[in-house]
């Protein structure tokens, strides 16, 4: 471990160890809440309590409000043909219990039958694999946790031929969900069924059909589905059953509204996905910072969500959420953490006031499931703080210093999410207010003796970092960065390896890139807009000191006309790059 990462872990110990700064003092480890997600003062729970917003009391909603927070058993039993084929190892009874101590209160079971089932009449579902199922379920619920259990991605293999394949679609549906309701009807009621994840259907030519069309199919599903299962004996009488929206529209929701209603059964729970605003969550067209667009348009959907279901008593299961690009598997993460982090922040503060049950979408990338451990703490630490209360943030959880030129005082924007700012220490020093800097509301100005200090020998990349507290939830910490002039060099490449440009980052970051053609239109995959979408287009190595224009954007652009590419890094500096294809051959020039 090197560089950033090594830094935000040491960070995060030092926190924990009992290194946080109120207005200047220091506080030992015995200071410290025994469970940081708890901490919160009286005036700022109280604060946060009156932006709850009212909803009815049911048993249903009970229980899926005893079912936050949950999280999903993604890219395992979903995964085909079998459940290591994606790269996680096969559940234990040592992965739940892992998850009951990280808090979590309920899980989600994807699990896609096809590859275990007979694909003609009469769709027997393999008895090893139901066993194994069965096995995993009660894992979960020995361990006192709720349970969601679906037909997974049947949805897209078969499923959605309805309207082509109508009869044996429907044959298969009812015989897969006949056998899972037999198989499980004596499992406690901790058990929830879900009847089908993200519903699609299609036409002949493979095309989406209208919106009608698709909620009809939809709506015959649900009903079979709910039929079957409420006869199949033992709890499932009474069992609480999921149904899935056609889209994340107003429409959709509406639909989906009317088939609960027209079943007349008090146990059922409306179940949606989200991964917030995608130009953002996948870093494409200019969405590089959390800002008020994203924002709103989380606020649109919680609002939507609350109006249409929890306000009327249906209680609502946010079966995934997380972002597509943070965190990451790769070496960089296309959306940088410090936005990430607000995300997660807002997106669980916004599910606990609306009553929404949230199932985090994790295929390995939060909890380690050879080793079980946390991957990304400090992230893993504002989710969990997240289920009770804010946490504040800033503008940036980067500072950059240049190497060159005078070293002057500057002013961060906090961010305080309805709290008050606490302290700052950075390592073990605690930084004097008035001396070391002033907060005035939530401007924080930090002197430039401070700012020196800081960057200390100034070396290229992280210097230090700076621990903002608040009074309530997890600190937030500010990279502090020495950055120089971003240089690149002149290269050569194919469409089939891509373009490796030499890149020397002095410590910078990559934000965004741009594509252009001489008219001023977007080149590359996405010509909808002139912003790329990092990692897929362009993907970063600042250890390498290169970064690689993909065969995925250089196949993508015109032969023969030349592409200008603007590189923005996270300093404000940016560089301009002239790439152009012949046939397969592909240069790049500076400028």
């Amino acid at each position: 471990m090197h560089g950033p990462a090594r830094n935000r872990l040491v960070r995060l110990v030092a926190v924990a160890a009992g290194v946080v700064c109120l207005t200047g003092t220091v506080l030992g480890a015995a200071a410290l809440p025994a469970d940081a997600s708890t901490a919160s003062t009286a005036t700022d729970a109280a604060a946060q309590d009156t932006a709850t917003l009212p909803a009815p009391d049911n048993p249903a909603m009970d229980a899926v409000a005893a079912m936050q927070p949950s999280w999903n058993l993604g890219n395992t039993l979903d995964a085909f043909p079998d459940e290591t084929s994606w790269g996680n190892p096969v559940p234990t009874k040592q992965l739940f219990d892992t998850l009951k101590a990280q808090g979590f209160r309920s899980v989600r079971i994807p699990v896609t039958w096809s590859a275990h089932q007979s694909a003609t009449a009469p769709y027997t579902i393999d008895a090893t694999w139901m066993a194994h199922v069965k096995q995993v379920v009660d894992w979960a619920i020995a361990d006192g946790l709720y349970v969601d259990l679906n037909v997974h991605h049947d949805s897209w293999q078969w499923i959605e031929n309805m309207p082509t394949d109508h009869d044996n679609v429907v044959a298969r549906f009812d015989a897969t969900w006949t056998q899972i309701a037999t198989a499980f009807k004596d499992e406690p009621r901790k058990l929830l069924f879900e009847d089908v994840n993200e519903p699609q259907f299609k036409d002949a030519a493979g095309n989406p059909v209208s919106d009608a069309q698709a909620i009809q199919c939809l709506d015959e599903l649900d009903t079979a589905f709910f039929n079957i299962v409420r006869h199949s004996g033992g709890r499932n009488g009474t069992r609480l059953l999921m149904l899935f929206p056609t889209a994340n529209t107003q429409a959709g929701f509406d639909a989906q509204a009317a088939e609960i209603a027209s079943l007349h059964d008090s146990n059922m729970v409306a179940t949606v996905h989200n991964y917030g605003f995608w130009p953002f969550t996948v870093n494409i067209a200019g969405f590089d910072t959390f800002n008020a667009q994203v924002q709103q348009d989380m606020l649109d959907l919680y609002s939507e969500i609350y109006n249409t279901f929890v306000a009327k008593g249906v209680p609502v299961y946010m079966g995934e959420w997380a972002t597509f690009k943070y965190p990451s598997y790769d070496s960089f993460h296309a959306i940088e953490p410090g936005e990430g982090d607000k995300f997660y922040e807002m997106f669980e503060y916004e599910a606990r006031i609306h009553h929404v049950t949230t199932a985090l979408w994790d295929t390995g990338l939060f909890i380690d499931r050879s080793t079980y451990q946390i991957r990304v703490p400090e992230l893993w630490s504002r989710i969990q703080s997240g289920w009770k209360t804010r946490s504040g943030t800033a503008s940036s959880d980067q500072l950059f210093v240049p190497k060159s030129g005078p070293i002057t005082a500057r002013t961060i924007s906090l961010n305080l999410n309805g709290l008050t700012f606490k302290g700052l220490n950075a390592g073990g020093w605690c930084l004097v207010k008035g001396k070391d800097y002033t907060i005035s509301g939530d401007q924080l100005t930090l002197t430039a003796a401070t700012v020196a200090r800081l960057a200390g020998s100034q070396a290229y990349g992280v210097d230090s970092t700076l621990t903002v507290t608040f009074s309530a939830g997890v600190p937030w910490n500010i990279d502090v960065i020495t950055n120089g002039p971003v240089t690149q060099a002149a290269a050569t490449g194919d469409t089939t390896n891509g373009l490796v440009i030499p890149t020397q980052f002095t410590g910078d970051t990559l934000a965004e890139m741009e594509a252009k053609y001489a008219d001023g239109s977007g080149a590359g995959p996405a010509s909808w807009t002139t912003y790329q979408e990092y990692g897929f287009s362009f993907k970063p190595d600042a250890s390498g000191n290169t970064i690689t224009m993909t065969p995925d954007f250089l196949n993508a652009i015109n032969d023969g006309v030349p592409v200008t590419l603007t590189f923005y890094f996270w300093s404000g500096a940016k560089t301009t790059y002239t790439v152009t294809k012949s046939g397969t051959a592909v240069t790049g020039s500076v400028g």
